[in-house]
């Protein structure tokens, strides 16, 4: 157990069709209420026994976490928390802006914006509310701008979707410092509609990238790093890989989630969490939290993008969690 990713919100301004299409999560939509998600102290206390437990690395997470009220407060508690050492939040971006220097001043170390393509036309359907891209892209700036850094950008690649803007994306941000991350599309959820056709691998995306600028694989940050590294050979920065369908890597995985209602979950692809939140509201002890935490780790046996290689258009499989529920 190294990485905890929390979803501070259920709630997101984004209506992207692989996490949750419009058709789906339209305006009479019933999120959590707030008696159902967990409280900033409720979080602050179950991250500080899985720093305790080998936790290093802290990701924020939503749906889209600028929507939870009063994130910074959250950030600065949990910053406070011995033992970790990373603390950063994954983002649409279209908030961002305005909360990037209150953000920085909090502790929050780095972010991570998802952007799928440079196009506007492309952009404003992968975003499903018709957003173009001129937000997200001065936001990326202001948080350079404020210390945030180094910023990462990822793209969900579709085939025949938004495939045909990878080199453009990374020809942008070729060069500031900023890593673009490259996420082959993934079953993640039950309502995407996902087809192994619909997958882009990784050596096509390295492949189209290396036609235009050349690149190299470089090694990795730390054992478990779930993106495959490359460096531009002219030495101007560096892209990222994310290839779990087609390179699985459950074997070094040393990431835990935990859900906005409270819930451990040791898998993205997971059908069912255990929540904590219920037996600490119930007056659990210190020691039986630690404990509830670290049988539910030590025993868990998480291989399904392995398992989907082996059913590549998921027949069978079991209902999954909602990413949107515990973040990417």
């Amino acid at each position: 157990m190294r990485d905890l990713r929390i979803s501070v919100t259920d709630r997101c301004n984004f209506r992207c069709p692989y996490c949750m299409p419009a058709e789906i999560y339209g305006e009479a939509y019933e999120f959590l209420p707030r008696a159902d998600i967990l409280t900033f102290e409720e979080l602050t206390r179950l991250v500080g026994f899985f720093a305790e437990l080998g936790v290093e690395k802290l990701r924020v997470t939503g749906g889209e976490p600028l929507l939870r009220n009063d994130l910074p407060q959250l950030l600065g508690m949990l910053n406070a928390i011995d033992g970790i050492d990373d603390l950063t939040l994954t983002t649409n971006g279209y908030l961002l802006s305005q909360f990037a220097q209150k953000l920085k001043d909090s502790g929050l170390d780095r972010i991570t914006v998802s952007l799928d393509s440079l196009d506007d036309e492309v952009f404003k359907a992968m975003n499903g509310r018709g957003f173009t891209t001129e937000r997200v892209l001065q936001a990326i700036q202001t948080a350079s701008e404020v210390g945030l850094s180094p910023i990462k950008i990822n793209c969900v690649v579709q085939k025949g979707v938004n495939d045909h803007t990878i080199v453009d994306l990374a020809r942008y941000f070729h060069g500031t410092g900023h890593i673009v991350r490259y996420i082959e599309y993934m079953d993640v959820g039950n309502v995407n509609g996902w087809r192994s056709e619909h997958v882009l691998s990784a050596e096509e995306i390295i492949a189209r990238l290396d036609a235009e600028m050349p690149l190299e694989p470089t090694e990795s940050n730390y054992q478990g790093e779930v993106a495959t590294r490359y460096r531009y050979r002219d030495g101007s920065g560096e892209i990222g890989i994310i290839a779990s369908v087609t390179k699985p890597f459950c074997g070094d995985c040393a990431r835990v989630r935990l859900s906005t209602d409270g819930k451990i979950f040791t898998c993205l692809f997971a059908s069912e969490g255990v929540s904590l939140m219920d037996p600490m509201r119930a007056g659990a002890t210190d020691d039986d939290l630690r404990e509830l935490i670290t049988g539910i780790w030590t025993v868990r046996s998480d291989r399904y993008s392995e398992e989907r290689a082996a059913s590549p258009n998921g027949k069978g499989s079991p209902r999954k969690i909602e990413m949107y529920q515990i973040g990417g």
